[in-house]
């Protein structure tokens, strides 16, 4: 299959891969009005969730998160859970999966008849519009802006964690590649995790140590 180069239409609205290398897949999701994901899980991966336009409930099996433009929420390996769009024309989603295996899904229920089917095959494939975004990672000093939904999308490799400190605590910052680490190499944010400025900042007055390679997303409402 072809993600790179086509949507994936679903009875709820589309979705296409926006980014990928060897640790994560983004995906940007459309969700119309009043409708939902299925109730799925995904046994082997961690996903984040990250309200790009709109406003978004996130359902698990006993509870719910109302999640509007830049809230985000990250779901452990096997959580089950479904999205719906709550507010007219819909919301755009951003989905980050680590590792990348778009084939670790078990839907539990569905409200289009696919309660225990796989993802769907190359016939829901159609060729990406002229508006479907696809981040590159940067050259080395340079920064990519692009925006979806409400929200506007800044890629650049990160060097130095004290670019944080004078940025809005609202801003969210998602780690595409390399990450943050003890001084002891243990992990504090990586690949596939959302973080907001606004811990990052208590972060780093203790871990100040950067992957070489790192690349982050800083997600800010569109002006």
């Amino acid at each position: 299959m072809s993600y790179k180069q086509n949507i994936v239409k679903k009875p709820w609205g589309y979705e296409y891969l926006a980014y990928e290398n060897d640790h994560v897949a983004l995906w940007a999701l459309y969700i119309k009005k009043g409708y939902r994901t299925s109730m799925h899980c995904h046994p082997n991966k961690t996903t984040g969730l990250v309200a790009l336009s709109g406003k978004v409930e996130v359902s698990f099996l006993n509870d719910k998160n109302e999640l509007s433009t830049l809230n985000k929420i990250m779901i452990r390996k096997g959580l089950f859970h479904s999205t719906q769009a709550i507010l007219e024309p819909g919301s755009w989603v951003f989905e980050i999966e680590t590792p990348v295996d778009k084939n670790d899904l078990v839907r539990l229920r569905d409200s289009y008849g696919r309660q225990g089917k796989p993802y769907e095959d190359a016939s829901f494939e159609y060729l990406k519009k002229d508006d479907c975004i696809w981040l590159e990672n940067p050259q080395e000093e340079i920064k990519n802006v692009y925006s979806l939904g409400n929200t506007k999308l800044t890629v650049f490799n990160l060097f130095d964690v004290n670019i944080f400190r004078n940025m809005d605590d609202h801003k969210n910052v998602m780690f595409l590649q390399g990450g943050l680490t003890t001084d002891y190499n243990i992990n504090v944010a990586g690949a596939g995790d959302i973080v907001s400025v606004k811990i990052l900042k208590e972060l780093i007055e203790v871990f100040t140590k950067v992957k070489s390679n790192t690349v982050v997303m800083v997600m800010d409402k569109n002006v």
